[in-house]
């Protein structure tokens, strides 16, 4: 989901991506190589290696991983090399980002084995089927539980309270036109306060010292103090634009497993996502890219999705660890926006939103 992979995690799970990558035998396009099927994905790609080798094993195909940034980064990059594509499979466009990646023609059609499983509520290509639902999760601000303790704050819970002077120089986001969740917590604020009033919100956020960098792993690895890594890199920001999902991460990495999560979600700042694989438009293995992306909406991947990538699974019935709902429960009313509003007005918002707060 836009590159939340864990650097506690990255050591156990970088394994995973490491051996994937190097399965495959094809070359850099993804090879002519009919047995390689390669994904192109964000950084957060993770996957048990059972459940990969399950896989291989089934299809006769190897998988062969190109991680490639931010997913606003990833899309980018596949859009401009559409016509020969470095993959076979796109795994991590979401709904912020569905209408660039459609109208630029980055999918051919492909109706996944398995589709019926999903609810209709992440199916937002209808019955064209260029993209598959994979999962879905919350993009909101996080706090550092260690902070707001000591000084004896209450943790900010809305839109709102970010802009209060007591929260001043404390919230770290990402940049709206280089990453998924700055774009998320962008198209969040226009949906909570409209059109007509997201930017004069920007203006007092940018007032109140709003600090902003390119993309998720330096926003929450490096800039927030309460993460695992942030406390190592002596991050200063209490505030982080992350996801509802990054607290049961910070306990299940920890060794010594804490009792409780060290951060909190603030619930009235979060803007639901989904996230969406497809066959690339001119992918050499459109064969092998087919199974692969029956594999994304199987039980046993769908299953086993939630402690690797921090997500939620769209497929009905499709069991969640406990310790994921304990730690991080999705948000109950979080921020929405349709497919064709984000389409109309994203561009002209990351523009404005651009010139409002970085220059």
């Amino acid at each position: 989901m836009h590159t939340k992979t864990f650097t506690a995690a990255a050591v156990g799970l970088g394994l995973v991506a490491l051996s994937a990558c190097g399965a495959g035998h094809g070359t850099a396009g993804g090879g002519s190589d009919s047995r390689t099927v390669t994904l192109v994905s964000h950084d957060s790609w993770a996957v048990s290696k059972n459940v990969l080798q399950d896989f291989e094993k089934q299809s006769g195909y190897r998988v062969r991983v190109l991680p490639d940034g931010d997913a606003g980064q990833a899309v980018n990059k596949a859009i401009l090399t559409k016509d020969n594509p470095q993959g076979d499979v796109l795994f991590g466009v979401d709904n912020t980002l569905l209408s660039r990646a459609l109208d630029n023609g980055l999918f051919q059609p492909y109706r996944a084995k398995g589709l019926d499983t999903v609810g209709s509520a992440y199916q937002l290509d209808g019955d064209r089927h260029r993209v598959t639902p994979v999962d879905y999760g919350d993009i909101c601000v996080n706090y550092d539980k260690a902070y707001f303790s000591k000084h004896r704050l209450a943790p900010p819970q809305s839109f709102d309270d970010l802009a209060k002077p007591a929260y001043k120089n404390l919230l770290v986001t990402e940049n709206a036109s280089t990453s998924s969740p700055g774009l998320g917590f962008l198209l969040g604020s226009a949906a909570h306060y409209g059109d007509d009033g997201w930017t004069a919100y920007w203006k007092k956020l940018r007032a109140n010292g709003v600090k902003v960098v390119d993309g998720w792993e330096q926003a929450y690895n490096q800039e927030f103090s309460g993460s695992a890594a942030g406390r190592k890199a002596k991050g200063d920001r209490p505030l982080v634009v992350s996801y509802a999902s990054s607290p049961p991460a910070e306990v299940v990495f920890a060794k010594p497993r804490p009792k409780t999560a060290p951060t909190g979600v603030a619930s009235g700042t979060c803007f639901r996502q989904i996230e969406f694989a497809g066959l690339l438009s001119n992918a050499r293995n459109p064969k092998g890219a087919k199974a692969f992306l029956d594999f994304l909406v199987s039980r046993e991947f769908q299953e086993d999705m939630p402690l690797n990538m921090f997500v939620y699974p769209v497929v009905r019935g499709a069991r969640v660890p406990a310790d994921f709902t304990r730690y991080g429960p999705p948000a109950a009313k979080p921020q929405t926006m349709t497919p064709g509003a984000i389409a109309g007005h994203r561009d002209q918002w990351v523009r404005t939103w651009t010139s409002l707060v970085l220059k």
